[in-house]
């Protein structure tokens, strides 16, 4: 039995798709998984540096490692025409000097997108993303790139609605906008890839036949409580290409891929290999 460390976010369609691994009703052959829940920056950082086999991860990160590791076809999150928002501060317009702004990491999707479209506009500041609608609403900065769950709560937090990046991102290319995705180590060979990526698609598929339980382990790491918004992000992120990305998520992960190189935000040789089971 081979032993595998594998990091997931505490993100509602995260736990959803791995519920049927997490609560032990889906296996994979031949291999045990170790679980661990965390940020998705601190899950980046974790699979590049190595203390991670297998890890939900943003396709920034994933794009700058693409040397020595594969993404699953299984277990990617995309948007269509959805992404991180850009929020603001209620006090903005009464500030001088340049723009405090917050993304949810360095490694993180958000950021390079915040980067494709606004270098050069404001003070980057990389902090947790759960830190930042409180800090847009406290006045400590002006503005913020948001993900998860504050999609859906933002209002809750007495801040302006600034853009959708991931709109924006769809007007620009057409492409659907590839967020996260699962990636390993490609040294663990194709057989263990392979397993990975039937197990969770099996653990999508068990999700969605079992909703009630499934709600109870997004509840359980949720940073927002209330259900509609978790279901709200499933509803988004876990569609067709969560169970395969088939030729519409490699189509998008390669617009991302040219864009982030067109900007000079990734170099080096290295593509980004989807495996193929």
């Amino acid at each position: 039995m081979t032993r595998l460390a594998i990091g997931i976010s505490t993100c509602p369609n995260d736990t959803f798709a791995f519920h049927g691994l997490l609560c032990g009703a889906i296996e994979v052959p031949g291999i045990e998984l170790e679980f661990s829940l965390a940020d998705v920056e601190d899950l980046n950082g974790r699979l590049l540096g190595g203390t991670l086999d297998v890890a939900k991860i943003s396709y920034h990160a994933a794009l700058r490692a693409a040397d020595r590791i594969s993404v699953l076809p299984a277990g990617s999150a995309l948007g269509f025409g959805v992404g991180p928002l850009v929020l603001g501060s209620k006090s903005r317009a009464d500030r001088t000097g340049t723009p405090r702004v917050l993304t949810p990491g360095a490694l993180t999707t958000a950021a390079l997108l915040w980067e494709i479209f606004h270098r050069g506009e404001g003070a980057v500041h990389h902090v947790r993303f759960d830190t930042i609608p409180s800090s847009l609403s406290n006045g400590h900065a002006e503005l913020g790139v948001c993900i998860h769950e504050a999609r859906f709560t933002w209002q809750s937090w007495g801040v302006d609605w600034v853009e959708d990046l991931g709109a924006r991102w769809e007007a620009e290319t057409g492409a659907a906008l590839p967020l996260g995705g699962i990636a390993a180590r490609s040294d663990l060979g194709h057989d263990a890839l392979a397993a990975l990526t039937h197990a969770i698609a099996r653990s999508i598929e068990y999700g969605h036949r079992h909703r009630e339980a499934a709600l109870a382990t997004m509840r359980a790491h949720a940073q927002e409580q209330g259900d509609d918004a978790l279901w709200k992000h499933v509803e988004l992120y876990v569609n067709d290409q969560t169970l395969d990305l088939g030729s519409t998520g490699r189509s998008a992960i390669a617009t991302l891929d040219r864009k982030a190189r067109d900007a000079g935000l990734v170099v080096g040789a290295a593509t980004l290999d989807v495996f193929t089971p």
